[in-house]
């Protein structure tokens, strides 16, 4: 397999479009045992995946020791490891976001991690109030500064604090949701990150699988699993769960993509092409708990380009279906 490269944005890697979300190993979707853990993420990389996202809170720290030590013994190319900082903030308020805690948190992370420098920090999903105060990007630049890490992004929930973000000129990059569900992204925030070369990370890229079509009304989810747990946004931002968009209105939508899906191609490969048409999208993060997921996932990379009919078509569904649900909201 042959995983197409892209630019991310100023920083001079260039990275496999399909990428390796790491948040499903670490936990909050269900019972994933550490065995299986690292056989999917092992399976990415062989498949051609240079690019892993996890965060510091993804299993308390889990995520990142499971990365830590699948790479401990990976024997080819090393690949670029985001992770995230700020969520670990109890309460998670805006003033929490300060040098002390920054360098604490991104400390614990190179810890985690195994290594002296980080390649890529994003804050994850902060308080809008956050991209208001120079100060934090500040404290970033100096942690770039003494050596910390390479590189800073964000995590966002709202095209708006994506737009505000990236006016401050140490932001490489911008993780955000974009699926067939949520479609927003694509209408200005992609062209203003493409005037400024700043990297697009498109996370929840399979809607927490409803994308994948293999969910239906009776599926059932662990108590742990956010998709049982998070339906209404009781513990996160609820587009963090089905993107948003409520599961029958969602399982509606679905059965009307199906029959857009070529012939021997998975809806989940599929929906990760769909994405990668946009081409101010850096790379994408689906997540896998087994090598099998993984693989089909790296397979979307491979996929021939859809067709103009069948992007129109997409864009239809978006907005007769789902975008009263969303558009707005996010």
């Amino acid at each position: 397999m042959t995983l197409h490269l892209r630019p991310f944005g100023r920083t001079g890697w260039n990275l496999a479009d399909i990428g390796f979300g790491a948040w499903a190993i670490g936990g909050s979707w269900g019972d994933v045992d550490e065995a299986q853990a690292r056989d999917a993420l092992r399976a990415a990389l062989e498949a051609g995946t240079n690019f892993i996202d996890t965060a510091d809170v993804y299993g308390d720290g889990r995520s990142e020791r499971i990365i830590r030590d699948v790479l401990k013994d990976w024997q080819g190319p090393r690949p670029i490891v985001a992770t995230k900082a700020g969520r670990r903030l109890s309460p998670h308020v805006a003033d929490g976001y300060n040098r002390k805690n920054l360098e604490a948190f991104i400390d614990r992370s190179l810890q985690n991690l195994g290594v002296e420098t980080l390649d890529l920090v994003q804050l994850h999903c902060p308080p809008t109030e956050v991209y208001y105060r120079p100060e934090v990007f500040e404290a970033l630049d100096a942690l770039v500064a003494a050596g910390k890490l390479q590189h800073y992004g964000v995590s966002v929930e709202k095209v708006e604090e994506a737009l505000k973000a990236i006016e401050y000129p140490g932001v490489d990059s911008v993780q955000i949701i974009y699926n067939i569900f949520r479609q927003r992204p694509a209408e200005l925030l992609f062209r203003e990150a493409k005037a400024r070369k700043v990297a697009i990370i498109a996370r929840v890229p399979l809607a927490s699988g409803l994308l994948t079509g293999k969910l239906t009304r009776n599926s059932q989810f662990a108590a742990d699993d956010h998709r049982n747990f998070n339906r209404h946004g009781e513990a996160f931002d609820v587009g963090e769960t089905f993107a948003g968009v409520p599961y029958d209105v969602a399982l509606n939508a679905v059965e009307t993509i199906r029959p857009l899906v070529p012939q021997g191609v998975s809806m989940a490969a599929f929906a990760l092409r769909w994405i990668l048409m946009e081409d101010a999208v850096s790379v994408a993060i689906p997540g896998a708990k087994s090598p099998a997921q993984a693989l089909a996932n790296a397979a979307a990379s491979e996929l021939a380009s859809l067709s103009p009919g069948t992007m129109q078509a997409i864009r239809s569904i978006y907005e007769q279906q789902i975008a009263r649900h969303v558009h707005h909201r996010w």
